[in-house]
């Protein structure tokens, strides 16, 4: 089986200057959690936020939708902040959608749901933070 590999330095850096809007699946309404902070300066960054999260109205200013099939509109990255168990089906609604990229935060780790989603055509980084890349890359 082939190992999962995060895309080169190069790669990451285009991805986050061609992304325009980031949902953000388990985006916590908590301004101590980390996905809300990420969030949050994505924001600042210049990002539109697209919280993906059930039984919560808005965060951050913005909407919320309860998985990513209910989402009306496109998106250019799906960035995860779930439990390594639940990204298998993140990953299935984010290749039916037509994302163009998968993000999995700091510690979200399945190495097999990460290499279908290649598979599937999407550009994937996993166990890396967007916000830490952002700064070292973008800033």
């Amino acid at each position: 089986m082939t190992s999962f590999r995060n895309p080169e330095a190069d790669a990451i850096r285009a991805l986050l200057q061609r992304v325009k809007t980031v949902a953000v699946v388990g985006l916590s309404p908590k301004p101590e959690r980390p996905s809300f902070g990420v969030a949050r300066a994505l924001q600042r960054f210049g990002y539109r936020i697209v919280p993906v999260r059930p039984a919560t109205a808005s965060v951050l200013g913005e909407t919320c939708y309860a998985h990513l099939r209910d989402l009306p509109f496109p998106v250019d990255l799906v960035n995860v902040f779930r439990a390594p168990e639940f990204v298998p089906a993140v990953v299935e609604e984010a290749i039916a959608m037509g994302a163009p990229a998968l993000w999995l935060q700091d510690g979200v780790v399945h190495e097999e749901a990460a290499l279908r989603a290649q598979a599937a055509g999407l550009t994937v980084v996993m166990d890396r933070c967007i916000y830490r890349d952002y700064r070292q890359f973008l800033s």
